[in-house]
């Protein structure tokens, strides 16, 4: 919408002075009193100029700006009446989430930064760490708080040290973790702090007196973390651990699965269940890598809001179809599989392109799904920034302020989308705690080692695979290892600046 500034209609009064003439032989001369001095109405003028950058970033492209009220394109009838409403909100963030569609309930993704360096960053994979994926959880009615390490990122700081999947923490610079202090403790300004680790015996979690110092640094995750071939009573399994799509990897991707496919895979158990998601175009890639033989072919549809979508639909179709390709960015060619199955491994943490793939390769192949329920995330984000198109270019230099708005909901070639409460896995891990209850995921207390055998996602689908089921393939495994009851409070990558997000970068429109 722009905004015009609407002359100011000022309203004079005529005064008519009468003159009263008498029969006297001398006129009386009448003064007319002093005029009223009118004042102009001075304009409004803007407290903060994020305000008007928020604002009109929203109204561009938001996914569900014709949902908001507040975001219609007849709004405002003058410049002042704007100014005033964008005054109204005493910060950036305050009017951002405001204006989002029903925040948290329909629009959990959507952010704003203040720092827009920092979120370019994570899109290659950098970011300030130390390595240690975690998830934080607390006993059912405490506010204790502690973690357990689910993988250590290859040569991070982390990798250096003596932690490992499996192992429990309990303080962090000798505090005790809590529901009121996690955040500032793990995920502050601190780049180095101590962890106090812990045991758990008879169902109890104590201190070991074990201490492990962690630094952050400027750190680049390869989001392979695992790549290796599994002979699986004969038969060829190759098993690829991926846990973000990031674009920067798309080389290191393509030569991962030219190794798989040098050693004569006939299977592939493709584990996200630690994968928030990341770049849409790497999504693509992974997919047509899995496959090969759909290149051309429709791989996903997008649906923006009614002013992209009619624009879009008049002018250039095709912008909306995203199709397997056959090369990467830099149009080398890409090596594929041909495959007619999959395995995917999931949790709650596989989020938004880790499902694009999910859903994406159903009405292809057979995609077998082995754990527990996706996020639930089918929409996309596109940074946007301060400047007169948006765009990296020309960003106002007055601030380093960015949103990362959703901007799109992807639907599968069958027109599958709105999967708002997650993906559904086919064959669910559970595991059983002391208390007799009965828990979808991965057992805490029963982990076990990522690219094992006998680790129980990656059984489950090895037994699919031979037909051979064993103790650690049962969905209900290790029955003797009972886990905890215990609550999710957050995991290391909520905090990373990308999050569970999605993104895409917006292609030429030719």
């Amino acid at each position: 919408m722009k905004l015009e500034k609407l002359p100011l209609k000022l309203l004079f009064g005529l005064l008519f002075i009468s003159v009263i003439f008498n029969c006297s032989k001398k006129d009386d001369i009448v003064v007319a009193p002093p005029q009223p001095v009118v004042e102009e109405p001075q304009p409004v003028t803007l407290n903060n100029e994020i305000n008007d950058f928020v604002w009109k970033g929203l109204n561009e492209i938001y996914l569900w700006q014709g949902d908001v009220p507040n975001l219609a394109d007849d709004k405002f009838t003058s410049q002042d009446d704007y100014y005033t409403f964008l005054n109204s909100y005493s910060t950036p963030e305050n009017l951002f989430d405001g204006l989002l569609y029903q925040k948290d309930v329909v629009d959990k993704f959507s952010f704003l930064v203040d720092d827009y360096v920092a979120l370019e960053n994570s899109f290659q994979g950098n970011s300030n760490s130390n390595g240690l994926d975690f998830r934080l959880v607390r006993l059912s009615g405490s506010d204790d708080v502690f973690g357990y390490v689910r993988y250590v990122a290859n040569d991070s700081d982390a990798a250096s040290k003596d932690i490992s999947r499996g192992d429990f923490f309990m303080t962090v610079d000798g505090q005790q973790l809590t529901i009121n202090n996690y955040s500032d403790l793990l995920f502050g300004s601190n780049n180095t702090y101590t962890l106090g680790m812990a045991d758990i015996t008879n169902n109890t979690i104590a201190s070991n007196g074990k201490t492990v110092e962690l630094t952050k640094t400027n750190f680049t995750e390869n989001p392979i973390l695992i790549n290796k071939v599994i002979d699986a009573d004969g038969i060829k399994v190759g098993y690829l651990m991926y846990n973000q799509f990031i674009s920067n990897f798309d080389t290191a991707l393509n030569d991962a699965i030219t190794e798989l496919k040098s050693q004569g895979v006939t299977e592939l158990v493709l584990d996200l269940r630690y994968n928030p998601g990341g770049s849409v175009n790497t999504a693509i890639i992974l997919s047509s890598m899995i496959t090969g033989q759909f290149t051309g072919d429709v791989f996903s549809t997008e649906k923006w809001n009614s002013k992209y979508q009619q624009y879009f639909e008049a002018n250039n179709p095709e912008y909306l179809i995203n199709r397997f390709t056959d090369k990467l960015s830099d149009n080398s060619p890409i090596s594929t599989l041909n495959l007619n199955k999959v395995y995917i491994l999931t949790t709650s943490g596989s989020a938004s392109a880790s499902e694009l793939v999910i859903n994406c390769l159903k009405p292809y192949i057979d995609v077998v799904q082995i754990g527990t329920t996706t996020t639930g995330k089918y929409t996309a984000s596109v940074t946007i920034y301060d400047s007169p198109n948006f765009g990296r270019d020309n960003a106002n230099p007055n601030h380093t302020y960015a949103m990362q708005p959703l901007v799109l909901k992807s639907a599968n070639a069958s027109g599958v989308t709105d999967y708002y409460n997650g993906l559904d896995p086919d064959y669910p891990i559970t595991y059983q705690t002391s208390s007799g209850s009965s828990y979808e995921g991965e057992n805490m207390t029963d982990l076990g080692t990522l690219g094992d055998i006998n680790e129980p996602f990656l059984a489950k689908a090895l037994s699919l695979i031979t037909g051979v089921t064993t103790k650690s393939s049962n969905s209900k495994y290790n029955k003797n290892i009972l886990g905890f009851d215990i609550d999710n409070v957050a995991d290391s990558k909520d905090f990373a600046p990308l999050g569970k997000n999605m993104f895409i970068k917006l292609k030429p429109n030719e």
